[in-house]
């Protein structure tokens, strides 16, 4: 460990344990000259790390992080679960590996972080810290000896076993100097004619020069150990806040502009330390521009501001949680990241075969998405940096012309953002932000939108392996159904399915007619609980079962009787309606048999609709034990049948009762009417629901005409 200062193991006895906990990180601090350090324990189980102890974190920081779940996508919640050092040396950085993290903590800073474990090989907790931003290296071999000691010390110093989480639980804040009270210092500022401040690392004024506290229009006194946005009304905007939050986490420095209540325009410079952050108010001469944070003068003019676009994020981040398929995060993307970053068109292209295919776009013209969507995979800027997996962005069409000459130009756009869709370590595809003028893309809009690339690609990555599970079961379930019906002299018969909207799970509903006799024939329709794969390959077995059991001579009751003990042993845990319809051509009869299910209607000529009677039984499925009874009714000649599972009628909030009534005063089929038309008008008004959670089966029959 060569110079690196090394702390023993004290001694059996605890008490004095904290302090030399908080001596180890003060010293941790110093030593690799980091300007936060904050030190995890892990608590419940294992389940949470629980922030013990830290210096130099803002307190907005310390309430985000005072617990994190193992489980989280986070850099402390990885090294504890990998076991290894995560290193972050920039915004970009975490905005690739972390995307909620960057959008939460939009701050330039340098992240290392790593586990605590002991002598036994047991992971005890984590220990983070914090420098300015540094690109492209990694901490130097002397912070990395620092780390390493301070860990395997606090690793033996913390208490073992797991730990509940206390209620209300807060850190221990650490300072390492005192605030300035100086007399004399104070004395010296107040000559100054500019104003003067200093905060501490919560955000609380320490002192505040006689020239400041006449900029802002207050009593020093009465400032004293307040923070200014909490103390005067006109700087309560959280922009100012958030460059305060900026310049302690990223020790670099920030400004903005405002106006006093006086209506003088004052810039505040903002000088962070290790301990707080000295803040220089001076008359401003940028009266004439009216935006009140300018974190970049240079790209003030190019992008809306950054809390703006950081909101935007933020719900685009919430409401991407609830995306369940591609279309639908393409077009939150669209909606949400188009006017917060003033771009003109978006596009997302993906691969299949050897060739480019635009998944999406918005913005683009036709002939523009035709130049792109087939095209061969070659080394254009959106298949290149797709394979290389990185981000990048050009501010106008020579800066992209000169890295790719083979570059397309379309629509006339003259900047872009490319950002590959990477989640899971796999490239899923390319998403590309267009402006119609050159846009220079400054270090934290390159973050921003590097995190954005992160949100999109884990949206879209889950949204695609839902497409595919609800492909393949609604792909199960319609291979499971009958492909043709059978043709009875006699007998007119129309089936329609209609599955759940796309992005709502599939069900298991099903119909099917067989043929028992010459001039005999059951008619069967139901639906399988539940509302996933094993609901649709329970269905198969469902017709199975009634086919058999009708086929060999069984009335409609004892068909599902004999149904029922059998779902009873297949899925004790679903159950399943069931409507069954034997029909004799030759005598005009049917006979109605129900296990819970929907009754039928039945038109006979000359006659008003009604619902067909039956005693409900109980769902196949529930007791195998269960005799369902059947009921006779008549069937002249151009009697009209319709049998359909509950999608149909399903309004939440309506009784079901009146809607199968409703359903009934609305069915009048004609004599010559197909009944393909009847299948369309039943199921027209339900289809052009937009989102339908449940499928949708019809199943119409009419007797010939005497």
């Amino acid at each position: 460990m060569g110079d690196v200062p090394r702390h023993p193991p004290p001694p059996p006895g605890p008490a004095d344990g904290a302090a030399r906990v908080d001596r180890l990180l003060l010293g941790a601090a110093v030593t690799a000259q980091a300007h936060v350090c904050v030190l995890f324990l892990l608590a419940e189980e294992g389940r949470v790390l629980m922030m013990e102890a830290e210096a130099g974190l803002p307190e907005p920081f310390s309430r985000s992080w005072v617990l994190i779940r193992t489980t989280d996508q986070s850099p402390i919640a990885m090294a504890v679960r990998q076991r290894r050092l995560v290193w972050l040396p920039d915004r970009e950085a975490m905005a690739r590996e972390f995307p909620l993290v960057a959008l939460a903590f939009p701050y330039g800073f340098a992240m290392a972080v790593a586990p605590l474990i002991d002598h036994g090989g047991e992971v005890r907790g984590a220990l983070m810290l914090l420098w300015p931003p540094a690109p492209a290296r990694r901490p130097d071999g002397h912070q990395l000896d620092v780390l390493t000691a301070t860990c395997e010390d606090l690793a033996e110093i913390v208490p073992r076993g797991n730990r509940p989480v206390p209620p209300g639980h807060q850190p221990r804040v650490l300072t390492r100097e005192p605030p300035v009270g100086d007399d004399l210092l104070l004395a010296g500022l107040n000559r100054l004619p500019e104003g003067y401040c200093m905060l501490d690392v919560e955000g609380r004024l320490v002192l505040l020069t006689a020239p400041a506290a006449d900029l802002l229009r207050a009593d020093a006194g009465e400032l004293i150990g307040k923070r200014p946005w909490d103390a005067l009304p006109w700087l309560a905007d959280p922009a100012y806040e958030d460059r305060y939050r900026a310049a302690v986490v990223s020790q670099q420095v920030t400004y903005f502009t405002t106006r006093n209540p006086g209506g003088q325009w004052l810039a505040f410079h903002l000088y962070p330390g290790i301990a707080g952050v000295t803040v220089r108010v001076t008359p401003s001469t940028m009266a004439r521009d009216p935006r009140p944070v300018m974190p970049d003068r240079l790209a003030a003019a190019d992008r809306p501001p950054r809390l703006v676009a950081l909101h935007e994020m933020l719900h685009l981040a919430t409401t991407l949680a609830r995306a369940v398929t591609a279309q639908e995060v393409i077009n939150l993307v669209a909606d949400h990241v188009m006017p917060a970053y003033h771009v003109q068109a978006l596009a997302i292209l993906t691969s299949r075969a050897g060739r480019m295919c635009v998944a999406a776009s918005r913005g683009y013209s036709k002939k523009a998405i035709e130049d792109y969507d087939g095209r061969p995979l070659m080394r254009l800027p959106p298949t290149h940096l797709l394979a290389a997996g990185a981000p990048a962005f050009f501010g106008d069409w020579a800066e992209l012309r000169e890295t790719y000459p083979d570059a397309i130009r379309s629509d006339g756009m003259s900047a872009w953002a490319f950002l590959p869709l990477t989640a899971g370590g796999r490239t899923a595809g390319m998403c590309i932000l267009a402006y119609d003028r050159p846009h220079r893309f400054t270090a934290d809009e390159r973050a921003s939108l590097t995190a954005l690339g992160g949100l999109i690609a884990q949206a879209f990555e889950r949204a695609r392996l839902y497409d595919i599970k609800h492909q393949f079961a609604q792909s199960l379930q319609s291979s499971l159904l009958p492909r043709t019906l059978p043709g009875i002299p006699g007998l007119e018969v129309v089936a329609r399915y209609l599955p759940a909207t796309p992005g709502m799970d599939i069900g298991g509903d099903f119909y099917d007619l067989i043929r028992l006799e010459e001039t005999v024939a059951a008619a069967v329709i139901g639906d399988v609980q539940g509302h996933d794969v094993t609901a649709a390959a329970l269905m198969g077995q469902v017709r199975t079962a009634i086919h058999a059991h009708a086929t060999a001579g069984a009335n409609p009751g004892e068909v599902l009787a004999h149904t029922n003990r059998l779902l009873t042993e297949l899925a004790p845990d679903r159950f399943t309606s069931c409507l069954y319809i034997s029909i004799d051509l030759a005598r005009g009869m049917a006979c109605v048999a129900s296990a819970g299910h929907p009754p039928a209607l039945l038109r006979r000529p000359g006659e008003p609709a009604r619902v067909v009677a039956s005693a409900p039984g109980l769902l196949l499925g529930v007791d195998p034990h269960t005799e369902y009874v059947t009921a006779q009714v008549a069937l002249p000649p151009g009697s009209v049948l319709a049998l359909y599972t509950d999608g149909l009628i399903e309004i939440p909030g309506h009784d079901i009762g009146e809607a199968i009534g409703d359903l009934a005063a609305g069915f009048a089929p004609s004599p010559r009417q197909p009944l393909t038309d009847l299948a369309e008008s039943m199921i027209g008004p339900v289809a052009a629901v937009e989102h339908r959670a449940d499928d949708i089966a019809v199943l119409l029959l009419r007797t010939a005409q005497p």
